[in-house]
This record gives C-alpha cells, structure tokens and sequence, in this order.
C-alpha cells in the first residue's frame, strides 16, 4: 500500500504559497505506509520540526490494480472517498526547495496521513468533482473548498500518475489541498467534514 499525493492542485493554495506557477502537468510524491497512524485519531507532533502546518484533502480509495489508466475509465478503479490530512513540516519543506531537494523528508515522515472514514460516492449524490469539504480546528473552520476547484480532476490524476507507476489495490490517493494551510500545534484538535458530515477527527499530541 502506498499514498500517492498530489501537490498545488487548487489555484489559491498555488497563491498562497507563493513558491512558484501553476503547474502544467499533475506533481506528485509518495507516502509509505508508514505515514498511518501507529493510533487512530492521534498525531504525534515529531521533534524535528518548528513548522508544522495542516493540509486537508479528498482521499480516494483505488480498487484495483492498474497501469496507463486512460481518462475515461479511470472511475472504474475507486468507489470510496473520505478526508486525509497531509501534515507537513513546512520549515524543512522550505529547506528542500531552497537545496532543489525532493520533498519526501519534509512529507513523508512516521505517522503523517490519518484518513477518515470511507464513503461510497453512491452515498453521497454527488459526482467526485462536485464534493465539498472542511477542517476545523479547536471548533474554527480554517479551510474550506470543494473538488470542482481542482485544477487536475481524479480521473486525469489517475491516468498521468499510472502512466509512471502501477496503481495497486488499496493505494490512497490524496488529491490536493485546498488554500487556508496553517500551523498545528500540541493540544489542537482537527475536525475533517465531507458534505458536512464529520470524517475524521484528530488530536495533535
């Protein structure tokens, strides 16, 4: 099982961190499965970080196994959909870009990819690109966004990233953060809403 995580994938996440253009293709990293917290619910606030932000995403759940993926039959490798967090240790991630580094130190770190419960996207009554989402954090919504404002649907995810790289079942794909990022710190409690149902819940400890 991996993660697939896709980076800058909502224009104004892309504004607000200031770090470069829109990008032209789907960017993606990796997350072991290492990156599942050890406890549900749970985020260990690591020691090596002074600047470690949220990042809120649809998560979706691949069904099968699959390589060059085209477009149009993409739907047919997912059914599930939920919220994960991307926690990210934005001081190191700063450091990489500076070195011209990958990010995989700054992202893919121990227990840094809860995700919430799993919904069928029948449930829901919506299409993927229409499902809207929040994170609260100590009870104030800090980000809010819906996957119609994705610059890269699922379905082109699915194709470009399997043109690289075999998709297997029970791989998670973390589709992008919407703007709104920020900081955690020990003590905090993040709540993740899809459709306004709550998914997810998480103590930073």
């Amino acid at each position: 099982m991996k993660y697939i995580c896709i980076g800058k994938n909502y224009y104004n996440h892309v504004k607000e961190l200031g770090n470069g253009k829109v990008p032209e293709e789907p960017m993606y990293f990796f997350k072991t499965e290492n990156a599942i917290p050890k406890v549900p619910g749970v985020f260990p606030l690591p020691d090596f970080s002074e600047d470690l932000h949220f990042e809120v995403e649809l998560a979706v759940r691949i069904d099968l196994d699959g390589r060059n993926i085209p477009v149009e039959e993409a739907g047919d490798y997912y059914s599930e959909v939920t919220l994960g967090i991307d926690f990210t240790a934005r001081d190191l991630q700063r450091r990489q870009q500076q070195l011209g580094f990958p990010w995989e130190i700054c992202k893919a770190f121990e227990e840094s990819a809860p995700t919430g419960v799993w919904k069928k996207l029948g449930e829901l009554g919506k299409p993927v690109q229409g499902i809207s989402f929040t994170l609260e954090i100590n009870g104030e919504t800090r980000q809010a966004g819906n996957t119609a404002d994705m610059i890269f649907p699922v379905a082109r995810l699915i194709s470009h990233v399997s043109r690289y790289v075999s998709l297997n079942e029970g791989d998670i794909l973390m589709t992008g953060t919407p703007e709104g990022v920020g900081p955690v710190g020990r003590g905090d409690v993040l709540v993740a809403k899809l459709e306004g149902e709550t998914v997810l819940e998480v103590t930073v400890v």
